[in-house]
C-alpha cells in the first residue's frame, strides 16, 4: 500500500493513514498502535504532516489573487499586472484668511505662509481632533496693507521629510519610506546633485513608460510590505538615471484618512515669515479668524484587499486602453477619478436614435451628488491617454429615478406594544435597505420580494403586508422659456385605466393659464403609446378634473418616456433651489431596475407604511367576517401635492421668449435634440435648457 494522501488537513485522518500504511506491512502485523510507544511516534508523525500540508496549502493559495489573504502577497501580484493599489488619501478643506500688516515693522511687500501645518480642527469631531497643512510655500503679497490669503487648500494630516543618498556602489538599496497611512497623490521627490548642493531638480510620479526618454525626470512608486512605499527611478532608457551621491528629499504627508472628513471650524496654526533687506521675520499679529470654503471632505482609507483582487485584473484585461463600457468603468475609478463612488458606461450606438462615436458617462461622486465641471473637463482630458480617437466621452450628471413605496401593514396587536411602536420599526429599517448597495449604485435594481419580507420580518407581530410601489422623476423646468422637454425612467409603464390619468404630477404654472395645472396621460388602442395633456381641478383630492389643453406631447409606455411639447412653464414646485416637476408612474414589474445613467433610490420621506390590525390573527374575527381588504393597486388622487409656491404672481402675458429650447431629462437612451450633457439633470446651460435630476 503506498501513502499517497499527503495533502490532508485534519489530524485524525493523518494519523489513521499512517496507521493502515503499517498495518500492510509484514513487519507490524497483530501489532498494537494503539498501546504501545509506536502510538506516541504516529502522533508526532501524524502533526508533522498536518502542520506540513497546512504549510504548503497556504503558500499554495498565496499564490494566486484570488485566495492569497495576506496584503503584501496580494499587493505583489497585483504589482504582476501593473496595477498600483490606491493609498490612503487625505481629507481636504479650503481656507481664506487676511493679515492686517498695517501694524508691522519694517513693512512687508509680501507674506510667506510656510508648509507644513497651517490650521488644527477646533474642537472635536467624531471623537478625534485633526491638523490640516500644505505641502509647499504659498507667498502673496500685500496691498494697501493686506495679504489676503483666499481658498487656499489644506490637508489633514502631517509633513514628513525622508532624506536619501544615492550610492551607485551599493546594487540593492531601497528608497522605502517608513510611515504608514502615505497619500500617494501628495509625494513630492527633489534631487540634488549633493547634499551641499542648494538646486533641486523635482521630480515627478509616472505611472506607465510611454512616453519617456533618458532624460525624463520622473520616479516610480509601488507598495511593499505593511502598507509603506518605496520609491525608484530611472534606469537611463525609462527616465533619467541617478548619479552616485545624488541626494533626494521626499516630502510627503502622513494622515488619518477618513478620519478627517466633517471638520468645518479651524483656527490658524501655521507660520508666516516675510523677508526684508536680507533678513527673515516671522509675523505673528493681525492674523484674521479662518473662513472654511467647505467642510473637509474627502478622506478615505487603503485600497482594501477585496478592492484590489477586483480591479487589477480588470485593468490589465483594459490593457491602458479604453475601448469598451467595462474598460471605462474600470479606468476612471482606479486610476483617474478615485473618488466614484459608482459608475455607469454605455455606448452612443445604444441610444435611440443612436449617436454613433459617443460614449456616454454618469458618475456617482463619494461626496455630493454632481461634477463639478472642471473635475469633468480633467476627466475628459485624462481619458484621452487611453480612448481610441475619434470616440468623444460625454460625462452625464447624476440623475435619480426615485421609488415610493405604501404599504398597509397587518399586524397581530397581541404582540405589539403599539402600532406606533411596530410602525416606527418598519420605516428604520425601510430606511436601511434604502441606503444600502442593494439600491444606490448604478445598474441597481429594487427586488420587491426582498423589500417584503425587510418588511415582514421588521417585527414579530407583522403578519403580512400589501405594498404598491410608484416611480418618480423630478422634471427641471427653465422657468419663463418656450422649452421642450423630454424624460425617461428606464422602466415600461403599467396601464391601470385605458381612460387615462395613469401619469401623475405636482402642480405647475404655464403661460395663458392663471391657475396651476398638471400632467396626465391618454393611451392609444394599442396600449403602447398615447397622448399627453394639461389639465387642472378644484382641489387636491377632486376626482372632476378639466382638461385644459390636450396633444401637449407623447408618452412611450414601452420605453417609459414622456415627451412635452414646446410649453412656457412659468413655474413648479421648488427643490434645492431649482423649479421641477414630479412625475409619478407605475412601473409594469414591481422589480425597478437603475437604467444606464439613472441612479436608484428608495425615497422613504414619501413612502408611507400604514398599520392595520389583523383581527383574524389576533383572534378577535376567526371568521374573517370583518376583514379589512387592501388593494395590491395604485389608487387615490389623479394628481401629487405639491407646487408653485403660493405667493407666485406669474404674469399671463409672460409668453413673450426670447429662444425655444430642447430639454432632454430622461434617461440617455431616449430621443433627444440636444447633447445629453447638456440637458441632463443636476446642471444648467446658459442657454436656459434644464432636466430631470
Amino acid at each position: 500500500m503506498s501513502l499517497v494522501n499527503f495533502t490532508n488537513l485534519d489530524f485524525e485522518d493523518v494519523k489513521t493513514t499512517l496507521k493502515e500504511y503499517l498495518k500492510s506491512n509484514s513487519n507490524f502485523t497483530d501489532y498494537d498502535f494503539e498501546g504501545s510507544n509506536l502510538s506516541t511516534i504516529l502522533d508526532v508523525l501524524a502533526y508533522n504532516t498536518y502542520i506540513t500540508s497546512y504549510n504548503a496549502n497556504m503558500v499554495a493559495n498565496e499564490v494566486f489573487i484570488d485566495t492569497a489573504t495576506l496584503r503584501e502577497n496580494v499587493v505583489a501580484l497585483a504589482r504582476n499586472v501593473g496595477y498600483t493599489p490606491r493609498s490612503r488619501k487625505a481629507a481636504t478643506s479650503a481656507i481664506s484668511f487676511i493679515v492686517d500688516a498695517t501694524n508691522i515693522t519694517p513693512k512687508p511687500a509680501s507674506i510667506t505662509l510656510r508648509k507644513g501645518t497651517v490650521a488644527a480642527s477646533r474642537g472635536v469631531f467624531g471623537g478625534s481632533s485633526g491638523s490640516f497643512c500644505i505641502l509647499d510655500d504659498i507667498t502673496v503679497s500685500v496691498v494697501n496693507g493686506i495679504a489676503a490669503f483666499n481658498e487656499i487648500p489644506i490637508y489633514e494630516g502631517t509633513v514628513v521629510e525622508k532624506n536619501f543618498t544615492y550610492s551607485a556602489r551599493n546594487p540593492q538599496q531601497k528608497f522605502t519610506l517608513p510611515n504608514v497611512g502615505i497619500d500617494s497623490d501628495l509625494i513630492r521627490v527633489g534631487v540634488k546633485n549633493r547634499e551641499s548642493s542648494t538646486a533641486t531638480v523635482k521630480y515627478s510620479l509616472q505611472n506607465s513608460l510611454f512616453y519617456l526618454n533618458s532624460e525624463s525626470k520622473v520616479y516610480f512608486l509601488q507598495e511593499v510590505a505593511d502598507e509603506r512605499y518605496e520609491i525608484f527611478f530611472g534606469d537611463g532608457f525609462f527616465g533619467k538615471k541617478l548619479d552616485d551621491e545624488n541626494y533626494i528629499t521626499v516630502t510627503y504627508l502622513v494622515t488619518n484618512g477618513d478620519s478627517g472628513n466633517g471638520f468645518s471650524q479651524f483656527t490658524f496654526n501655521g507660520r508666516l515669515t516675510y523677508t526684508r533687506d536680507g533678513n527673515e521675520y516671522t509675523v505673528t499679529s493681525g492674523i484674521s479668524l479662518l473662513t472654511p470654503e467647505y467642510t473637509s471632505r474627502g478622506g478615505s482609507s487603503i485600497e482594501s484587499v477585496e478592492s484590489v483582487r477586483k480591479y487589477a485584473p480588470k485593468i490589465y484585461a483594459t490593457q491602458n486602453r479604453a475601448v469598451t463600457a467595462d474598460d471605462y468603468e474600470t479606468l476612471i475609478p482606479s486610476k483617474i477619478y478615485p473618488d466614484t463612488e459608482s459608475i455607469s458606461v454605455f455606448g452612443g450606438e445604444e441610444l435611440i436614435p443612436p449617436q454613433y462615436g459617443k460614449v456616454f458617462i454618469s458618475i456617482k461622486p463619494r461626496f455630493g451628488d454632481f461634477l463639478p465641471n472642471l473635475i469633468k473637463d480633467n476627466i475628459k482630458l485624462k481619458l484621452k491617454k487611453y480612448a481610441v480617437a475619434g470616440v468623444v466621452p460625454e460625462i452625464l450628471d447624476l440623475k435619480y429615478l426615485f421609488l415610493e413605496v405604501s404599504s398597509r401593514v397587518y399586524y397581530n396587536t397581541n404582540l405589539a406594544p403599539s402600532a406606533a411602536d411596530v410602525s416606527t420599526v418598519i420605516s428604520n429599517n425601510a430606511a436601511k435597505y434604502a441606503d444600502s448597495t442593494e439600491l444606490n449604485k448604478y445598474g441597481a435594481r429594487f427586488k420587491y420580494s426582498k423589500f417584503l419580507k425587510v418588511v415582514d420580518d421588521s417585527h414579530e407581530a407583522v403578519t403580512s403586508n400589501i405594498t404598491v410601489v410608484k416611480m418618480r422623476r423630478d422634471l427641471r423646468i427653465v422657468p419663463n422659456t418656450l422649452a421642450e422637454y423630454q424624460i425617461g425612467f428606464g422602466n415600461q409603464f403599467h396601464i391601470s385605466s385605458i381612460d387615462g390619468y395613469n401619469i401623475k404630477s405636482s402642480a405647475f404654472r404655464i403661460a395663458g393659464i392663471p391657475e396651476n395645472v398638471y400632467l396626465s396621460d391618454i393611451p392609444n388602442s394599442n396600449r403602447q403609446t398615447g397622448t399627453l395633456f394639461f389639465f387642472t381641478v378644484p382641489n387636491m383630492g377632486s376626482q372632476s378634473p378639466t382638461i385644459i389643453r390636450s396633444n401637449v406631447g407623447t408618452i412611450d409606455y414601452v420605453n417609459g418616456i414622456l415627451t412635452i411639447n414646446a410649453v412656457n412653464v412659468l413655474a413648479g414646485m421648488e427643490k434645492d433651489s431649482q423649479q421641477v416637476i414630479e412625475i409619478q408612474a407605475t412601473p409594469l414589474s414591481n422589480d425597478v431596475v437603475g437604467l444606464q445613467d439613472l441612479y436608484l433610490q428608495l425615497d422613504t420621506s414619501n413612502s408611507t407604511f400604514e398599520m392595520v390590525s389583523d383581527e383574524i390573527a389576533s383572534g378577535l374575527d376567526p371568521s374573517a367576517s370583518n376583514y379589512i381588504v387592501s388593494s395590491s393597486y395604485a389608487e387615490g388622487n389623479l394628481v401629487r401635492a405639491g407646487g408653485p409656491a403660493n405667493n407666485f404672481a406669474g404674469s399671463t402675458a409672460a409668453s413673450t421668449v426670447a429662444s425655444t429650447t430642447s430639454t432632454n431629462s430622461s434617461f440617455a437612451g431616449t430621443t433627444s435634440t440636444t447633447t445629453p450633457s447638456g440637458s441632463s439633470g443636476g446642471s444648467s446651460t446658459p442657454s436656459g435648457s434644464g432636466g430631470g435630476y
